[in-house]
């Protein structure tokens, strides 16, 4: 994800995964989709590994995220 949102809700936060979630399914997803139709054992292997790293990504990335907005002084 390269666009900074300013999540101030829970329901703000549910709109941004919905989209992520998209963005991911359609990119990854259409790769796994694909080895499974037409790859080997080690494409499908491949490809799934690329979804869950994805995912893994996004995830971290947000966690990052919060942890830059904690306050300095907080500790």
């Amino acid at each position: 994800m390269e666009d900074t949102v300013q999540i101030g809700s829970r329901g703000d936060f549910g709109l941004w995964a919905i989209e992520v979630a998209k963005q991911i399914v359609g990119e990854q997803g259409f790769e796994l989709a694909n080895a499974a139709r037409d790859g080997t054992e080690d494409d499908v292997r491949a490809a799934g590994n690329a979804l869950g790293q994805a995912i893994t990504n996004v995830l971290l990335e947000v966690y990052d995220g919060l942890l830059e907005e904690e306050p300095a002084d907080a500790t």
